[in-house]
């Protein structure tokens, strides 16, 4: 048993359980500490279960290598709880039912409200200059892993209208290759029983940005708005070289912020040439999403005919390096069949919806990149880079509403490309003491898990099979704090979330962001040179500069809450876009 000057840490999802799902904490120590007894009390001090810690799942590091399982799945009186052992206690959880999880969901639909650029932002106006914007040809850069330009811009078209849409993350960049699997996830949501009245507005403040990037009369797709870094030569600096607040650009006249007041524009192709598949892909299941969602007969099939036409321009020959953000780097997707299925599936069931006789021809396609996709492209999982879970959940349902034969695919073997991927997320969790599906030490570690519980989720919807429910709340309870750090990743969740995020709005005017998502651990070695540097601009935070995760590091891993720790406590449109999915489907349980 543990003695009451045990050393050691409770943590615990500080978010909650639904009554009927598994639930697990983990008690990790210094010291060996088998068969440690544990209780739950409620807000009131009553003890409402007892227990004994499970078997050591594994080490740590060196500072804790015991870290036990405590079930407390027998806990299902709907309350708020804190769990004890010794003189340890955990964070407040509470028990609820499953729409429990709409909470946080309405959070992170808060922060997508504070990310609007343009006319519409909801704190102030911002970017009005993209009203009017030049195109410019594709800068050069000084090398392949760096932002910084060589030389000058080129212009050569506009103006162009690219107001409006989300700042892409801690920054103020809009990306095409990001909207667009956001607006995708955020109307997918929205179809698949979010709740919160503010999505449509928001889901639609997305498309109406993204009508503005594909240009129909020129069969031209814009991708991005703004530059990171400046050039070699320092005649002009680009978002990344300052710190302030949106509003500030169109009026910052300083000498070499020409491209912070007016800021370039890039596409994509020459107008009318082919665009990279996973653009077309994506860009054209945000249309055929919303055309599900309409209720206007009309509007849906006006978003039907722009996901047509952008599909249709793609590139799928001698694709070469796929387009996505300048540089390539910010964004290094490498695949683009998944993206392919996806816009086919999504156009598949918007047509059957409003029955338009495509149907039958998208699902023939979305099969044969479903079935080119498991050949070539298969062994990630759903996350910015790999959409293929979704478009594969999507297109079991066109099959078997369009009850198409003669197919490149299967029902089986969509669903088992969906339990290959869980599968690989059990792996890793299966061999890790925190049952992390995800991994710690590579880049997005806190998407990629949200999307392992949205993929949990989506194969029992099409297969009835909840074999892997367990395992998918699992991941969220690692997101929201059942973590070796005691984190939650989304900011204002949880009573001990992300407090210090690398963010400008947040840091600048000293107020709270709410539900942004944040990367979460990286690797130890993007560590090594500093947390970055310091803007005259950015206000310490914390104040103290105390690293207080430190000793937590672990498995090649480390995790920072400072305002300098871009490589861990950057949100992202992305990062919020697939927790907000993944709540979604489980508050829909």
């Amino acid at each position: 048993m543990a003695s009451p000057g045990a050393q050691g840490f409770i943590r615990v999802d500080q978010v909650g359980f639904a009554p009927g799902e598994a639930k697990h904490a983990y008690l990790m120590t210094e010291a060996g500490a088998p068969a440690t007894r544990f209780t739950v009390v409620d807000r009131r001090g009553r003890q409402v279960l007892r227990g004994t810690a499970g078997r050591d799942l594994g080490t740590w590091n060196a500072a804790y290598p015991h870290v036990y399982d405590l079930d407390l799945s027998r806990l299902r009186a709907p309350g708020n709880y804190r769990i004890k052992a010794g003189s340890l206690v955990s964070a407040e959880f509470t028990i609820a039912p499953s729409a429990l999880l709409a909470v946080p969901a309405a959070k992170i639909v808060t922060f997508f409200g504070g990310q609007r650029d343009g006319a519409h932002a909801l704190r102030k106006p911002s970017h009005l200059n993209d009203r009017s914007a030049s195109v410019y040809d594709w800068p050069v850069f000084t090398g392949p892993d760096t932002d910084q330009i060589k030389g000058e811009l080129t212009k050569i078209g506009g103006p162009v209208d690219v107001e409006g849409g989300w700042f892409d993350a801690g920054d103020y960049l809009k990306f095409t290759h990001i909207l667009s699997y956001v607006d995708t996830m955020l109307w997918a949501a929205k179809r698949d029983g979010a709740v919160d009245p503010r999505l449509r507005a928001e889901a639609t403040h997305g498309l109406k940005y993204l009508d503005k990037m594909w240009d129909e009369q020129s069969r031209t797709l814009y991708i991005q708005v703004g530059i990171g870094a400046g050039n070699a030569e320092g005649t002009f600096a680009g978002d990344h070289d300052i710190w302030r607040l949106p509003e500030a650009d169109d009026h910052d006249t300083a000498e070499g912020r020409q491209y912070i007041r007016n800021r370039p524009v890039f596409r994509a192709a020459a107008p009318g040439e082919p665009i990279s598949p996973n653009l077309a892909g994506r860009t054209a299941a945000a249309f055929a999403l919303a055309a599900q969602v309409e209720p206007d007969p009309r509007k849906a099939a006006r978003w039907l005919e722009k996901a047509a036409s952008v599909y249709a321009m793609a590139r799928t020959e001698n694709v070469g390096q796929l387009v996505t953000s300048l540089p390539h780097a910010f964004y290094p997707e490498s695949v683009w069949r998944d993206d392919m299925e996806l816009g086919g599936a999504q156009l598949a069931l918007a047509a059957l919806r409003l029955g338009d006789s495509r149907a039958g021809e998208w699902v023939r396609q979305a099969a044969h990149w479903a079935a080119q996709y498991l050949e070539h492209e298969a062994g990630d999982t759903l996350n910015l880079y790999d959409v293929s879970a979704l478009a594969h959940a999507d297109l079991v349902k066109a099959l078997r509403k369009s009850r198409a034969t003669g197919l490149a695919i299967d029902e089986a073997g969509l669903i088992a490309g969906l339990k290959d991927q869980l599968e690989i997320g059990l792996a890793r969790a299966s061999a890790d003491p925190f049952r992390a599906g995800a991994r710690y030490d590579q880049f997005d570690s806190v998407p990629r898990t949200f999307g392992l519980a949205a993929t949990s989720r989506l194969y029992k919807r099409v297969t009835g099979d909840r074999s892997y429910d367990a395992f998918g709340t699992q991941q969220r309870n690692w997101a929201l704090g059942g973590n070796p750090w005691g984190v939650s990743f989304v900011a204002g969740v949880g009573e001990n979330a992300i407090t210090c995020p690398h963010y400008q709005i947040s840091n600048i005017t000293g107020k709270p962001v709410v539900g942004a998502v944040v990367n979460g651990p990286n690797n130890v070695s993007l560590f090594e040179g500093g947390l970055g540097g310091r803007f005259d601009e950015m206000p310490a935070c914390p104040a103290d500069e105390v690293d207080r995760y430190e000793r937590f590091t672990g498995h090649d891993s480390r995790f920072v809450d400072d305002v300098r720790s871009w490589q861990a406590s950057e949100p992202a449109d992305d990062f919020a876009a697939i927790a907000f999915y993944a709540l979604t489907l489980m508050a829909g349980d």
